[in-house]
């Protein structure tokens, strides 16, 4: 099984690589399309020809991005849902409400080193809301996906996967002192296993599921950050870049990985694997700066014990509801 590899790179923008893709009559949905990556993602998608559903808790916001991109891509068909990760019934209306096939799901919503929280059922935050409100509307969709013939899921993960993998015996932090960081991680280890096991699972389908690493970028996605720690992250961004180890990218930069797996013919029937830059990542013992994925975050065991387990979360929480 080879690496995939091409001509793209950390510089290149979610527009250039839908140049020349048609997705005329395609059906997209991009979670978090308010703000930050997930508009750039959506913008491309639609520019391309697709019809694009962007679902945002805030459907104001929604509206504005909505009209933004009608009025840049030329391509006026563009739906906003509601739908907050946080909240299982937003969820399940969403899914329900859905009609017809479904040719690309873009998990691009998530948050970061939050407080300690829970979601409405009870999840903590970041894995409620990065992984386990993700696997809720995947699955809840999987008619729709598998309706489409050749359906891509791309989730986006992050390097901070390296930060831990998925503890199983604690996963909201019930037993061990509350980490944002490690929580964090363990809920980008989570979207790489989801990716595994959903194309795993779902091959007879033909749907796939990819997940990335967008790169370093400022969004509102830091906002949890103290201005202590906004401050060294952009000195430390500096001193990388000044020593040409790393570059931090634009949001039409950061989307293009998403878009790619979503949209470029490269990757079609590709599945399980975790990308940056374009690029499939290598797998390595230690990320070397952001690159890299470790092998915790492939593993398939894991993989399909955490949708196992996942499932049978999402079972408790809806008969207790």
């Amino acid at each position: 099984m080879s690496r995939i590899t091409n001509s793209f790179g950390p510089t290149t923008t979610a527009l250039e690589v839908v140049q020349g893709v048609d997705l005329t009559g395609r059906r997209a949905v991009v979670t978090g399309a308010a703000s930050g990556i997930g508009v750039e993602t959506a913008r491309a998608l639609a520019h391309a020809g697709a019809q694009v559903t962007l679902a945002v808790r805030d459907t104001a916001a929604g509206d504005r991005v909505a009209a933004d991109i009608a009025s840049t891509s030329g391509c006026d068909d563009v739906a906003v849902a509601h739908l907050d990760l946080a909240d299982l019934a937003t969820v399940d209306a969403f899914t329900a409400a859905w009609q017809g096939p479904l040719h690309v799901l873009v998990g691009n919503a998530g948050v970061m080193d939050t407080p300690h929280g829970t979601t409405v059922q009870g999840f903590e935050t970041q894995l409620g809301v990065n992984h386990l409100g993700h696997f809720a509307l995947a699955t809840g969709l999987h008619g729709a996906l598998a309706a489409a013939g050749d359906a891509r899921i791309v989730q986006v993960s992050s390097s901070g996967h390296a930060a831990s993998p998925v503890v199983f015996d604690d996963l909201f932090f019930e037993r061990r002192e509350y980490s944002p960081g490690l929580a964090y991680g363990q809920s980008k280890t989570a979207n790489v296993l989801f990716a595994v096991e959903a194309t795993r699972r779902w091959a007879e389908d033909r749907v796939t599921a990819n997940a990335l690493m967008p790169g370093g970028i400022w969004t509102p996605l830091q906002r949890h950050w103290s201005p202590e720690q906004r401050a060294a992250a952009e000195q430390q961004a500096a001193h990388a870049e000044a020593a040409g180890v790393f570059r931090m990218k634009t949001t039409e930069q950061g989307a293009a990985t998403s878009v790619f797996l979503a949209a470029h013919p490269q990757v079609a029937g590709i599945g399980g694997r975790y990308f940056e830059d374009c690029q499939e990542a290598e797998v390595v013992p230690q990320l070397r700066g952001l690159s890299g994925v470790l092998p915790h975050a492939l593993d398939p065991v894991a993989a399909r014990r955490l949708w196992d387990v996942s499932e049978e979360l999402l079972v408790q929480a809806r008969a207790a509801a």
